[in-house]
């Protein structure tokens, strides 16, 4: 396992590219969550964005709500509470007991597309017992309809968040 080590002489502060390398997130998504209001830097002397000692708890906090389905935007929201002072945790457990809500709705329509495929698999199985080889068994036209159906790729994947235009980066 490689350690990392960081230079000494830049304690008080991140430099971009250092920064990325002890989080694991390239210099590119530290810019966008500057740009997003997650995370703050200030200009040194000689222009290069330096980021606070609080930065890579910060960024790994991002990584970290991301993963379990937070958005930058969301967290934007919640930063900008804590940053000036405040106490987001209501928010933040009211936006969790939401994303659970959802990916509980999410985990019975997948259940469901599930189950479906299994009674048509017994069905195709059935009718291609009957058809002869080489015979066209017209199998896919035999999927009954499904109720608000959507593509069964959309379904193993979250629905996305409505979020406002331009935030192709989340």
């Amino acid at each position: 396992m490689k350690i990392l080590r960081r230079d000494a002489s830049n304690k008080d502060f991140w430099r971009v590219g250092e920064l990325a390398k002890f989080t694991g997130v390239s210099t590119d998504t530290l810019r966008h969550y500057e740009r997003k209001g997650v995370l703050h830097s200030r200009r040194g002397s000689n222009g290069y964005r330096e980021y606070p000692e609080g930065a890579l708890e910060r960024v790994r906090t991002i990584r970290q709500a991301l993963a379990v389905g937070f958005t930058l935007n969301e967290l934007g929201a919640i930063f900008k509470v804590f940053d000036s002072g405040g106490a987001p945790c209501e928010q933040v457990r009211n936006l969790a007991a939401k994303k659970l809500s959802q990916l509980e709705m999410h985990l019975k329509e997948v259940t469901a597309l599930r189950n479906d495929l299994k009674e048509t698999l017994q069905r195709w199985d059935k009718h291609l017992a009957k058809t002869d080889p080489g015979q066209r068994a017209r199998l896919l036209n035999t999927l009954p309809a499904r109720a608000g159906a959507r593509s069964s790729s959309s379904l193993l994947l979250p629905k996305p968040s409505i979020e406002k235009k331009g935030n192709k980066h989340e």
